[in-house]
């Protein structure tokens, strides 16, 4: 019986290392299908803006270009208005990012780490903002706007914009709060230091990678808004990206493909450059368990 069980053994085991392997292939085959489909987009964008505009529109716009030229983007720059519509997305996107950290820290910190009565509950109000849709506070944000004269400026795309994002904001933050050890606090407390101090020269730089974390995913949505742009910009001197193309095409994408592609190529390149400086950073944020 114990011969057998001993011939049995390394059968079991290879079946189980075979399992396994098929495992690992599967999933990164599965990864690798997800990954072509979200880059496959962005490289075709990235191509039919180098195609010359006869290229775009006598073959096929899919293929591989064979000529590349980079007079599109001249020709986008030239006829459009992309860098003021960057500048008015950097200034709501940063203005936004700022606010969200600093509101998110002091909210999360406060419920985490200072502890007040109630606060499980003001927890649960922050959590259940995640499941709010937007659009049910066009209306009412637009009518508001409108009597303080809010509408067509800065803070009219700033403050909703924030105020949606602060509920994932916290969740992050409250959630790297919660694996520091207590005996930090307690250390730094019994050094003499406060809650402001303690908030300041312990618990913020101990944050930074979910502060990456926060204004990175944060700005993908507020780089690429359109509801609230679209909702409360009225003059072309408030357009940030994504409004600024939706005119720039209708101005222009039925005659000028290969230039619309160009500005679209423009636009998103901030975000990506963003990424690939910041991507460590990033994941180790996004990490379960904060290294502190």
């Amino acid at each position: 019986m114990t011969a057998i069980a001993s011939r049995g053994a390394p059968a079991l085991f290879l079946t189980r290392s075979a399992r396994m392997f098929g495992a690992r292939r599967l999933s990164q085959i599965l990864v690798s299908l997800v990954l072509l489909l979200q880059l496959y987009p962005l490289f075709w964008i990235i191509t039919a803006s180098l195609r010359t505009a006869r290229s775009f529109e006598t073959q096929n716009p899919f293929s591989v270009p064979t000529h590349l030229t980079l007079s599109n983007f001249s020709r986008a720059f030239r006829e459009g208005d992309i860098p003021r519509f960057m500048l008015n997305s950097a200034i709501v996107t940063l203005s936004s990012d700022l606010l969200i950290v600093v509101l998110g820290m002091m909210g999360a910190y406060a419920i985490a780490v200072l502890g007040f009565r109630f606060s499980r509950a003001v927890l649960a109000l922050f959590l259940a903002g995640i499941v709010v849709p937007v659009q049910v506070a066009l209306v009412p944000l637009f009518v508001n706007y409108s009597r303080v004269g809010l509408l067509d400026s800065y803070p009219s795309m700033i403050l909703p914009l924030t105020g949606f994002a602060l509920p994932i904001s916290v969740f992050l933050f409250i959630s790297f709060y919660s694996y520091v050890p207590e005996e930090v606090y307690e250390a730094a407390a019994l050094d003499g230091c406060g809650p402001y101090r303690l908030f300041w020269q312990i618990t913020a730089p101990m944050s930074a990678n979910t502060i990456v974390t926060v204004v990175f995913v944060n700005s993908i949505f507020i780089w690429n808004d359109f509801i609230f742009a679209n909702t409360f910009v009225l003059s072309e001197g408030r357009k940030t990206i994504p409004l600024g193309l939706q005119s720039y095409l209708g101005a222009m994408g039925s005659t000028d493909w290969t230039a619309t592609f160009a500005a679209v190529s423009v636009t998103v390149t901030p975000l990506l450059l963003a990424f690939l400086v910041l991507n460590k950073a990033i994941l180790r944020g996004l990490e379960t368990r904060a290294r502190v």
